[in-house]
């Protein structure tokens, strides 16, 4: 029974398109359809794309973070490796610059904390007031930058 009205249905369509007088007339209709609906996803497509970006018109990362933040990223990276001193260095930020700020008793911890927390995407640069042991803490207008 099925494929009775399955071939109905065919047979039907086919008739109707195919019809010598207005056939062509409805062929043409149905085309029109299907290009006005093919118009309107595209224009749907283009829409969703300048709403979500292609990825590469991303604002500056100096612009998408703020202290807080860029703070908070900045710790999980540099003290995400095992034996980091986390309890030794205390990290803040202002306006995008990064102050490193304790002591340690390795000058290369604190050379490599320095170049880690420069890497961080968003960190317009870096100012290590780290000392060792036994020297005075430099002042922010002495400290290194990146």
């Amino acid at each position: 029974m099925f494929k009775l009205l399955t071939g109905a249905a065919i047979g039907a369509a086919a008739l109707w398109f195919l019809d010598p007088d207005r056939g062509g007339d409805r062929r043409t209709q149905v085309l029109g359809y299907a290009r006005k609906g093919k118009d309107q996803a595209v224009q749907a497509g283009e829409g969703l794309s300048d709403k979500v970006g292609s990825g590469d018109e991303r604002a500056p990362a100096s612009e998408r973070f703020n202290d807080a933040a860029l703070q908070a990223k900045v710790e999980s990276e540099i003290f995400r490796p095992e034996g980091a001193p986390k309890g030794e260095v205390s990290v803040n930020v202002e306006d995008g610059v990064v102050y490193l700020r304790g002591q340690l008793d390795d000058p290369s911890a604190i050379e490599s904390l320095r170049q880690a927390a420069s890497k961080v995407d968003g960190v317009r640069g870096v100012e290590s007031l780290l000392h060792e042991p036994g020297q005075p803490a430099p002042h922010k207008d002495e400290a290194r930058s990146s």
